[in-house]
């Protein structure tokens, strides 16, 4: 599994959720409390992104992708919003 991480930025949900659900492999939300949740499943969806939401801003969390090409294109959504 690839080490990078992408810190995410100002993303809207709704598009981060349908980028998540094109993925091949599992992608990983971590938090700054060390929580690690597998963003492929639906539950740990509304988990993860309640967990990072703070006055409709992103608290400080990092994603990490088994797969490479998934890591490409999460990496060009959080720069430019768009898959």
């Amino acid at each position: 599994m690839d080490n990078n991480k992408i810190q995410l930025h100002n993303i809207d949900f709704d598009d981060f959720i349908k980028a998540i659900d094109t993925c091949k492999g599992d992608v990983y939300l971590e938090t700054k409390d060390g929580d690690v949740l597998n963003l492929k499943s639906k539950l740990c969806q509304m988990i993860g992104l309640s967990t990072i939401l703070s006055n409709c801003e992103v608290a400080e969390a990092t994603l990490r992708c088994a797969n490479a090409e998934d890591e490409t294109l999460l990496f060009r959504f959080n720069l430019y919003g768009e898959m």
